[in-house]
């Protein structure tokens, strides 16, 4: 990797990446990587708080306990090296690339080098892929959680903490959002965290949840409603409905990501609720519950086995009300396995 990006050493400051590349689950952290001849070398450098989470966590690479400032003793390990080239990420905040760029002290050149650890993680290896099974079953039993906490005239912070406490009590790390909970006119919110607002006698209730489990993320949606259902929120649901599965059967090796997201977009569009589908079909879930690839208009990055996305299409009417359905799915040899095993048939609560 560091011939190919043209570099002598790359530093690696975005935690899930750390944690990807050797282990270490700290709070603050950086990962130097040099490379020579004999091949590549890591070095993680950390504070005081962690001289023993990094000595038994760090794999393949060196500790080193920084006496002052982490990124100081990272830079002076560089100039000892003699490193001419140096990869960044740019999620280094700009003070700190400033800070880097004077203790070179114009020995070495700085290189921002976006998405190169990225890339690695969007095919997951065999391991991940069951640690991401685990997260996601885990967060799939909340959902009894949450029918059983729903009824008019409760807060949906209410509902969201039940579904919070039973996680944490189930070996949840924590979740991995803010837990959202929009009932009622709320529904038409695509990111309405739950509220003080009580729930209504009538209308949908999005819930869209995740955990974190031995650091990989899970996410996931469904769309419940509360008394009767109207002819009208009937047929919304089952657009969102026939949506979702079009654009998880468009999901295979060798498929475009924009082609999922077409595949779900198309649907809506027929039904008459294109202007009310407003964001993109999914995402890639791993170390971070955002990640690459985005499975969006117009993206042309093609699918390939090991690859765990989202497919979560949705409509949102202003006045109304909104229906969102979301699954995991895992990009294997032959298609999608859906991860998800969660009823998506219409309930009312």
């Amino acid at each position: 990797m560091l011939a190919a990006s043209r570099v002598d050493a790359l530093l690696v400051s975005h935690l899930p990446n750390i944690h990807y590349l050797c282990g270490f689950t700290g709070s603050a952290g950086i990962l130097a990587i040099r490379g020579d001849e004999r091949g590549a070398k890591a070095t993680l450098y950390a504070d005081g708080r962690y001289t023993q989470q990094a000595a038994e966590e760090a794999r393949d690479a060196k500790v080193v306990i920084a006496r002052k400032s982490v990124l100081a003793e990272a830079g002076a390990g560089l100039l000892r090296a003699k490193a001419k080239v140096v990869g960044f990420e740019t999620q280094l905040p700009f003070a700190s690339y400033q800070q880097l760029d004077q203790m070179l002290r114009g020995k070495a050149r700085l290189k921002p080098l976006p998405g190169a650890i990225e890339e690695l993680r969007i095919s997951k290896e065999a391991e991940e892929i069951e640690q991401i099974r685990a997260s996601v079953v885990l967060a799939a039993s909340l959902f009894q959680t949450a029918l059983s906490a729903i009824r008019p005239g409760v807060a949906e912070n209410v509902v969201a903490g039940e579904m919070e406490l039973q996680a944490r009590r189930a070996g949840a790390e924590k979740m991995s959002f803010d837990t959202i909970v929009a009932a009622g006119l709320r529904s038409a919110l695509p990111h309405g965290r739950a509220s003080s607002q009580a729930i209504p006698d009538t209308g949908f209730i999005i819930l869209d949840w995740g955990v974190i489990l031995a650091g990989y993320c899970s996410d996931m949606t469904r769309t419940v409603h509360a008394g009767h259902v109207s002819a009208d929120h009937r047929r919304m649901y089952q657009a969102v409905l026939e949506a979702q599965m079009a654009a998880v059967a468009a999901v295979k090796p060798g498929a475009t990501t924009g082609q999922v997201d077409q595949a779900a977009r198309k649907v809506l569009e027929k039904a008459g609720y294109g202007a009310y589908f407003t964001h993109s079909t999914g995402h890639g879930v791993g170390l971070e519950v955002h990640e690459s690839p985005r499975l969006a208009k117009g993206q042309k990055r093609r699918l390939a086995p090991g690859t765990v996305v989202t497919v979560e299409p949705g409509i949102y009417i202003p006045g109304e009300g909104g229906v969102r359905i979301e699954d995991m799915v895992l990009v294997t040899d032959s298609g999608g396995e859906v991860l998800t095993p969660t009823t998506k048939d219409l309930i009312t609560v």
